[in-house]
């Protein structure tokens, strides 16, 4: 099937037992036993429920892997796959990593025993420096957030493989629509289902999916034994959310595409970061690996007066966290998604106090840009 066709009849839709179209919600905590000697498929809901169980294997099988879990937060799925490792491991990590997963892993696993360091991950000989012998895997995002550096994932992979580490990728920018990284030879695949892949604005929820079976296995008993799973009623909205991604994604990047088109042309705007633009450092690499550009770009202005006026004043795009709803959200970093990073770590990376974030929603474009033009003119 093609993708667009998978995300309607791919994942189950129907239940084999009425016929309905929409997926049930099995709201319980428990399951009776019908057999002393022989319990059923599902014991307790922390453990399996069949409305998760649906949802965990559509995401699965759009990421082209084995094993699909769903949590119940980004943060949720990024840490439990941070418990894969053990006191004394060490990883390499992307330096403009998500504001959530610096902290975590710069306080929690931190003081945890397990080991890191953040490198420029769009240089191969950077991260193969960084390399020790006690690493276990490299953990990337690309595009990542929220200066959209584009790090090679066929190269990243053939590095790790060479010294048998893992390779994570979070892929919450460009959704297995975009962007397949378990086909590029990674191992595990995370997502905030939060954005995109819900793409509603009324779920908090995250994804994990493994390349194997094996890998699969040792991260849903950690989804068990943690507990951080997502409910049946937040699972049956993400399902539905999942129906229309590719026309929501395909729509969202065409305005994304004018939308930077415009900005170039701003005396107000100092860069605009995005990886549809020829000019980005990272753009053939993207190209190579991933079938478009998305619908999330940064822009850097040449006053904070600018930026201030412009996060406060605007109305369509809500000034708010988060991304990829059907509604436009424009965000601040350096108190939104990185306000965990220390100013000293957010100046280095580079995300300065002018930069803002815009996630496209499916606005009219030439609304979106009237409604910026106010403050950037």
């Amino acid at each position: 099937m093609k993708f667009a066709t998978e995300l309607i009849h791919g994942g189950n839709p129907i239940d084999p037992e009425h016929g309905s179209l929409s997926h049930p919600i099995y709201h319980t905590s428990t399951f009776a036993q019908r057999s002393f000697d022989q319990f059923g498929r599902y014991d307790y809901a922390r453990s399996g429920n069949p409305t998760r169980e649906a949802l965990e294997d559509a995401v699965a099988k759009l990421e082209k892997g084995t094993t699909g879990l769903a949590f119940a937060s980004g943060m949720a799925a990024i840490a439990s796959t941070f418990l894969l490792f053990r006191p004394g491991d060490h990883l390499v990590v992307c330096e403009d990593v998500y504001g959530g997963t610096f902290r975590v892993l710069s306080t929690l696993f931190t003081g945890w025993g397990l080991q890191v360091s953040f490198v420029d991950a769009t240089d191969l000989e950077q991260i193969a420096a960084a390399i020790t012998p006690q690493t276990r895997a490299l953990y990337l995002e690309t595009p990542s957030n929220p200066l959209i550096k584009i790090s090679d994932i066929p190269g990243c992979v053939a590095l790790a493989k060479q010294r048998g580490l893992l390779t994570i990728v979070d892929n919450t920018f460009m959704t297995p629509y975009l962007q397949r990284p378990l086909e590029l030879g990674c191992d595990i695949v995370l997502h905030s289902g939060t954005k995109f892949l819900n793409g509603h604005s009324d779920v908090i929820c995250g994804f994990a999916v493994t390349a194997t079976q094996e890998l699969g296995q040792r991260l849903r008993f950690i989804q068990n034994a943690f507990g951080a799973v997502l409910g049946p009623q937040d699972c049956w909205l993400v399902l539905r959310g999942l129906k229309t991604l590719k026309v929501r994604l395909e729509e969202s990047q065409s305005s994304a595409k004018k939308i930077v088109a415009w900005l170039q042309q701003q005396e107000a705007v100092q860069k605009v970061y995005y990886p549809g633009l020829p000019e980005h450092p990272g753009y053939e690499i993207h190209r190579r690996q991933a079938s478009g550009p998305g619908a999330v770009l940064s822009f850097e202005l040449k006053s904070f007066e600018t930026t201030k006026r412009l996060l406060e004043g605007v109305q369509l795009a809500a000034f708010a966290v988060s991304l990829g709803g059907v509604e436009s959200i424009l965000s601040y970093p350096a108190k939104m998604s990185h306000a965990a990073m220390p100013p000293a770590e957010r100046e280095a990376r580079g995300i300065k106090d002018t930069l803002v974030r815009l996630s496209v929603g499916l606005e009219d474009p030439e609304d979106l840009i009237a409604d910026l033009e106010r403050f950037l003119k």
